[in-house]
């Protein structure tokens, strides 16, 4: 193994160092000014940031509101959007933003900071403002996140640069802050943004190690006199999307005390807007007398009222200056929401916030007292959806406090070697721990779970942090005077260790639960490390496509680059997959190629994979997949079979005894095929293993060519090579596989004059729809539409155009695969939906037309993306007219009715409670449906396998489990 570290340089190009808070609520600006001198040089300055504050006004604030607000052509007097710097500026970014959307949460963007770390969409996708309508022009979250970084970059040109460019923000160096648990990938995106603003030199630093550096920004002088060898220090970093948790050790070396950051915690979207939501729920229910009744608008502008509601109680207002100069707070706080249309005055609700309640709700549901050994009850697992957004399903940031020193117990009791483990400071940071009453419960909360180790007179010491709304740009400032040479240092360093996971080396197998991987980054390197694995030796093959699964451990120490190590699973997070194919030669031919892995951790701190040619000066970098999180992918069932290399060999032989022709061999009949395989591998058909029938799909494309042979083999070919890939996603070449399926379409049929090759046609564009691309999709529906609705015209008796009337099987068969098409826009499932809906009312609907019309209106999509669903309005319509004919009460209907009504937990998408009523009413007919009921009433129930497969339409291959709602790698 080679590597190296890099540093800043000793004498800097730049005036400043810029600290960007990029936070999920608010904003905020530290500098420091390198040409200062005397008393001045060690300042770290915040900067007031000019934003709209009214229409057309202009005001400076310490902070800027993290919200965008995206008005209409006609909403507002022209010339509300401009700004000194861009007079023509459509929209409006921080304060003035968020009072406005407040008022018209349609379109309001908030909490993109959270959006760019949810892997259940396309981040680069315009979904936002989630919810919105469809004839506005949204936005993505990485875009989301750059106009608020452009806002903070050109307001500093205005106030700090006054045209000097040596001086614009773009020519320093920018520090820029994200939650510890940030993943890689989120990194990236956050990188991305901030290029896309047009700052180019920035570096990362995690929030609570930035909170930290503000601490030892004012005791650079004295922290050695505060703290002693041995001891700890415990960040807890609340903000408003995410709860953070670091571990700073104090250590003792021949030239002293120094500090050292030993663990940091798992991702967890919980924080300020959670608690706001919980305002909400409760005054939802004093207005409403129950949860879930305000529509989607009227529950966004609650949402919107209680957090100011929140911060005006609680004494946490941003723009209300230093605790000094804050009045003293109300005791309550009268909320009022407007009605909407004709009934603006008769629709308005009112009901009032106490502080006291406010303290009840967030002091007993977030910061509850618990045990040290508390875990989160089973049912809080659950990721609830709100706003779009999966939050976490137990609230309460204590438990998952503990839960961070459980599983770092075993490390920090290694790495410090006390008896005795305990957190010593604790330092608080973040929006949501400002309030004194919250700050004071985690005291206690912690107290009382060392009291036993540390004595009944222990109390851990609180580290002063008066300005938690602007501690994290000022540390991220102080960080980068530090990284010059001018401060007290961190060793920090990659908080994780990462791994390439390979296949066991020999003869060995996987022990269960764990998994073989290479190491490839040690816990700890610094930023500019880099490396080359000398060993292992690693193959890769050229020139077609190929998966590298990387993994990150928090807690594990003593890995070293190059280690061929069996990991258990409950130590390590599973990153997005690297796929790609690697280029080589002119031919494009596949050939092994022997190759070294070569891993840089840059000066920014993201992490950069490479893999170079042992054999020549080819090397390639691999990209991870931004698009997607692997947490939610289709993901192994520990129940998969596998099978010995030689039945598969036998199988791909008889696959091309049916389709391959040779010079002196029959073609055994096709017909025969199925049976020939099951008899091969001893196993029916419907069990056979995702890994199996991917192998199998990979060699019916080997032998395409042979589809084309009769009739038969054509739909022969076209039924398992579609079973083989369905659902089309979920295996890391499936990607590759659904490119050489598209090769299919534009050829069409050999044998287009068989019915039955037709409908086989139709079967498997269904199977493979998953893997197709959102323009794929599109081809299709544009190219079958047009005859789907001349067939309906047929059938009314308003037209004789048209050829031959489809078969009625592959009529259905063409509608059922257009419901599998969920990358289609939502407009396009309205107009098939309503399309279908019409059949249904023409009566005795068959199955297959009920399960189509519950894909057209599925609340939660079985693998596409959540923004495209069909409108929760159109889908009350939808529900209404088919409760309405009175159909015979099957499970078909049962659970089409389930389908257009189920509970989500996201109001742009859930129906209103009365239609859910209706629903279960219509339920208690038909036996068996307990839990579909429950899935009407509880965002937190799962499907059942049954119900799985009916909402696929057919079984899926063992080994994949499909985590529906949570959208899959577009191609």
């Amino acid at each position: 193994m080679t590597a190296n570290a890099s540093m800043e340089a000793e004498t800097p190009s730049f005036q400043y160092i810029i600290g960007i808070d990029l936070g999920t609520t608010n904003s905020a600006v530290g500098y420091v000014d390198l040409s200062a001198s005397g008393a001045d040089d060690a300042a770290v300055r915040f900067l007031e940031i000019p934003q709209l504050v009214a229409p057309g006004e202009l005001g400076n604030r310490p902070v800027l509101p993290s919200f965008l607000y995206l008005p209409g052509p006609y909403e507002l007097p022209p010339g509300s959007t401009a700004l000194p710097w861009a007079p023509e500026r459509s929209y409006a970014v921080g304060e003035f933003a968020r009072e406005q959307g407040a008022l018209v949460p349609g379109r309001l963007v908030s909490s993109a900071k959270s959006w760019l770390c949810h892997g259940g969409v396309d981040r680069t996708h315009a979904i936002l403002p989630w919810g919105a309508a469809e004839n506005l022009d949204r936005i993505s979250p990485i875009e989301a996140s750059s106009r608020i970084l452009l806002h903070i970059r050109e307001a500093w040109n205005e106030v700090m640069a006054h045209g000097r460019e040596e001086h614009f923000l773009e020519e320093q160096l920018v520090v820029l802050t994200v939650p510890a648990s940030f993943d890689e990938v989120a990194r990236e995106l956050t990188v991305r943004a901030a290029h896309e603003a047009g700052i180019r030199r920035i570096v990362l630093i995690e929030e609570p190690l930035a909170a930290f550096y503000a601490w030892l920004w004012k005791h650079e002088a004295d922290w050695r006199t505060l703290m002693r060898p041995g001891q700890l220090i415990l960040v807890c970093d609340v903000g408003g999307g995410t709860s953070d948790f670091t571990v700073i050790a104090i250590r003792e070396d021949a030239l002293g005390l120094r500090l050292d950051r030993l663990a940091v915690g798992e991702h967890l979207m919980l924080g300020g807007d959670n608690m706001d939501l919980a305002l909400a729920r409760h005054v939802e229910e004093v207005m409403q007398g129950g949860t879930g009744r305000l529509d989607s608008r009227r529950w966004q502008q609650l949402w919107h009222h209680c957090r100011k509601a929140k911060e005006t109680l609680l004494g946490t207002v941003e723009s209300a200056g230093p605790p000094a100069g804050r009045p003293s707070a109300p005791d309550s706080v009268d909320l009022t929401i407007v009605g909407s249309g004709g009934r603006l005055i008769a629709g308005t609700l009112t009901a009032t916030l106490s502080r006291e309640t406010v303290k009840e709700l967030t002091l007993d549901g977030f910061f509850p007292f618990t045990n040290l050994d508390d875990v989160s009850p089973p049912a809080a697992g659950a990721v609830l959806s709100e706003g779009g957004l999966p939050y976490v399903g137990d609230p309460a940031v204590t438990r998952h406090m503990a839960a961070f020193w459980r599983r770092h117990r075993p490390l920090l009791l290694r790495e410090t070697g006390r008896s005795r483990l305990y957190p010593d400071f604790l330092l608080f940071n973040g929006g949501a721990l400002i309030p004194e009453t919250i700050r004071d419960r985690l005291l206690r909360v912690v107290r009382e779970w060392f009291r036993a180790e540390a004595g009944d007179e222990w109390s851990p010491v609180e580290l002063e942090n008066p300005r938690p709304d602007l501690s994290v740009a000022i540390g991220a400032a102080y960080y980068g005077r530090v990284r010059l040479g001018r401060g007290v240092r961190v060793g920090a360093g990659s908080p994780r260790t990462f791994y390439v996971e390979v296949a066991p080396p020999g003869d060995r197998t996987v022990e269960e639960g764990h998994r073989t991987a290479v190491c490839l980054l040690p816990r700890g390197a610094e930023e500019g490390y880099e490396a080359e694995l000398e060993r292992p030796e690693f193959q890769v093959r050229t020139n077609q496509p190929v998966s590298f699964g990387v993994l990150a451990s928090s807690t594990r120490i003593g890995d070293s680059p190059g280690e061929i190590l069996s990991l258990p699973n409950h130590e390590l997070t599973v990153l997005p997959p690297i796929r790609t194919a690697l280029r080589y030669g002119r031919k494009g031919s596949a050939a092994a190629l022997p190759v070294r892995l070569a891993v840089h951790l840059t000066d920014i701190g993201t992490l950069e994979l490479w893999c170079r040619s042992t054999s020549g000066p080819h090397r390639w970098q691999l990209q991870f997949d931004v698009r997607h999180n692997a947490e939610d992918e289709t993901r192994p069932s520990p129940a998969g079979e596998t099978f010995e290399a030689g039945r598969i060999d036998e199988a791909g032989a008889a696959i091309a005894a049916v389709f391959r022709r040779s010079a002196g061999r029959t073609l055994r009949p096709p017909e025969r095929l199925v049976k020939d395989l099951v008899e091969i591998f001893e196993v029916k058909r419907e069990r056979w293993p995702a890994s199996l029938v991917r192998k199998l799909a990979d060699a019916l494309l080997e032998d395409r060519e042979g589809r084309s042979l009769t009739a038969q083999h054509e739909a022969r070919w076209l039924n398992l090579l579609g079973f083989c890939l369905r659902p089309g996603y979920g295996d890391p070449l499936d990607e590759w596989r659904a490119k050489e399926a598209w090769k299919l379409y534009p050829a069409g049929l050999s044998f287009a004059r068989q019915p039955q090759n037709r409908s086989e046609w139709w079967i498997f564009w269904r199977r493979a729809a998953g893997g197709l691309s959102a323009g794929q999709q599109q081809r299709i529906c544009q190219e079958v539409l047009p005859g789907l609705q001349l067939e309906e015209q047929r059938k009314k008796g308003t037209t004789r155009k048209g050829g031959a009337p489809r078969t009625v099987q592959e009529e259905l068969e063409t509608w059922m695969m257009l419901a599998n098409l969920e990358r289609l826009p939502a407009a396009v499932k309205t107009s098939l939906g309503r399309l279908m809906l019409r059949r249904l009312q023409r009566g005795a609907p068959r199955p297959q037309e009920l399960w189509t019309f519950a894909r057209f209106g599925a609340r939660v999509p079985f693998y596409g993306p959540l923004d495209q669903t069909v409108p929760r309005e159109e889908a009350a319509l939808w529900l209404a007219a088919l409760l309405d004919l009175d159909l015979e009460p099957t499970q078909p209907l049962a659970r089409t009715l389930v389908s257009l009504s189920r509970l989500t937990g996201d109001r742009a998408r859930d129906l209103d409670r009365a239609d859910r009523d209706r629903v279960l009413r219509r339920l208690e007919s038909i036996p068996g449906t307990s839990h579909l009921r429950a899935l009407v009433n509880d965002a937190r129930t799962d499907l059942e396998g049954t119900e799985r497969e009916w909402l696929y339409g057919e079984s899926l291959p063992s080994g994949l489990i499909v985590v529906e709602g949570a959208e899959t790698v577009e191609p």
